[in-house]
């Protein structure tokens, strides 16, 4: 398994507000364990709940004596989101911060997942799909047909999450255990790229980009050529 990551601040944002962290090798009870994070708030909130949830969550899986990648992913989810509410506490800087969170691991051919919020997760088989269901008040507007998933994509509220580490003080992630086949590649990402790029091209370029490291940065540099009007993101997985 080979793994790369790569994360730009984008075209018109000052700060990157993204955060993300990956291991090949274990952490804890897991053989391995990705994570990214797109951080919400004022001018330094965002920025600290992306890094601070990341530090935080592989801190307790590295701590964790539990045996099940769920259970630790959830136990580790429940208690960062506690953190991060009283983290907002300590500073008026930090006030109603949050961030989404996308984290996967990999054992015995099953690829664990876990969201909160709209950062996704990709495998990419034969075609590409995408695992995760984004936690936004357009993606609930497609799925009860009021809103044409065509017409989602430019939607003026396409970047109202329903879901955030550090939106209540209880936090519910999706989880979703997937089989893995040797050569399938993983993609995940901030919306920096899948609000810049359709999904067709990122399947494209997954798909004909023999080194994940290049395929990385042709995302990133695709995104920023459409606009690049946010941090942009991408952890890939080669199984």
């Amino acid at each position: 398994m080979r793994a790369c990551s790569l994360t730009d601040v984008g075209k018109t944002r000052l700060m990157n507000q993204d955060y993300v962290y990956y291991s090949t090798k274990p952490v804890g009870n897991l053989p391995n364990l990705f994570i990214l994070a797109d951080g919400m708030g004022g001018h330094k909130a965002g920025d600290m709940a992306s890094r601070y949830t990341v530090e935080t969550m592989v801190k307790l899986v590295s701590d964790s004596d539990e045996n099940d990648p769920i259970s630790i992913l959830n136990s580790a989810i429940q208690q960062v989101n506690t953190d991060i509410l009283r983290k907002a506490q300590e500073s008026e800087d930090y006030n109603g911060m949050g961030t989404t969170l996308v984290v996967s691991c990999i054992r015995d051919s099953i690829l664990h997942v876990a969201n909160v919020g709209d950062s996704r997760l990709y495998i990419l088989g034969e075609d590409l799909k995408q695992v995760t269901r984004d936690h936004s008040l357009v993606e609930e507007m497609v799925t009860r047909g009021a809103l044409d998933r065509n017409a989602a994509r430019y939607h003026e509220q396409k970047n109202m999450i329903t879901r955030a580490i550090g939106g209540d003080t209880t936090v519910l992630p999706d989880f979703f255990p997937i089989d893995i086949k040797p050569g399938n590649r993983v993609l995940m990402c901030s919306d920096g790229l899948t609000n810049m790029v359709e999904d067709n091209v990122i399947e494209r370029i997954l798909k004909t980009t023999a080194d994940i490291d290049e395929a990385a940065t042709k995302l990133v540099e695709l995104a920023n050529e459409n606009g690049g009007r946010d941090n942009v993101s991408v952890i890939i997985i080669e199984y």
